[in-house]
């Protein structure tokens, strides 16, 4: 749980603002989640994040007063890139890093995701206790309910087995928690809490890049 709590997102403020320098310093550490699932298989998904991480945190350090929050980020390069946005970029990137795992028709070796939703709705389902009663050690039921809401409707055939593979690779939810404390021996309950909390500005944040991205037109709708 350690790898959360000590990684809060900020509470967002009365204007609902996503800054930008604190934002990627929270989610800089969300790719080592996928280390606790467990499985080679999520490796992808963990390099791709990490990857859109350094493409926004790039174009942020080329003028950090100018891109102060994400939406300044993504108004900037609409005036910048013109026709071409919102399809480069930190804008690009973004958006990627809000999809899940699949090839990115503007670049074949990247993987789309909404990762950020869902590892949202994963840690909810999980914090809301959500089970299989007659498996309640496994996650299946809460990275699949993650899955069939973040990103299934923009994916083909192909990719959804391919996620099916995942899902039956997951870790057991002890094991999970466990690697999601640093190895610490904690209660699963004190785990479901800590999770809670960092929902408390996670979730938030979330909806408000979703929210951004509807506004501005910025969501380019691909199936994969």
């Amino acid at each position: 749980m350690a790898l959360l709590m000590e990684h809060q997102f900020r509470q967002l403020p009365a204007d609902r603002q996503v800054e930008t320098r604190p934002f990627l310093e929270a989610v800089s550490y969300l790719p080592l989640l996928f280390d606790c699932l467990g499985s080679t298989i999520f490796a992808p998904i963990k390099a791709d994040m990490s990857g859109n991480i350094t493409k926004i945190k790039a174009v942020f350090d080329t003028n950090p007063p100018r891109f102060k929050t994400l939406r300044q980020m993504l108004e900037a390069e609409k005036e910048m890139h013109g026709a071409q946005w919102p399809k480069v970029g930190a804008t690009l990137a973004l958006m990627w890093l809000k999809r899940f795992h699949g090839t990115n028709p503007e670049s074949p070796s990247s993987l789309s995701t909404r990762v950020l939703r869902f590892i949202e709705v994963f840690l909810q389902s999980l914090a809301d206790g959500e089970k299989d009663d007659s498996n309640p050690n496994l996650i299946r039921v809460n990275v699949t309910k993650a899955y069939e809401i973040a990103m299934k409707r923009y994916h083909g055939w192909f990719v959804q087995q391919l996620f099916k593979a995942a899902v039956f690779a997951a870790p057991y939810k002890s094991d999970f928690l466990e690697a999601l404390s640093k190895g610490r021996n904690v209660k699963q309950e004190e785990c479901m809490e800590k999770i809670r909390k960092f929902l408390t500005n996670f979730s938030p944040t979330v909806d408000v890049i979703y929210e951004m991205y509807n506004k501005m037109n910025a969501d380019l709708d691909y199936t994969v």
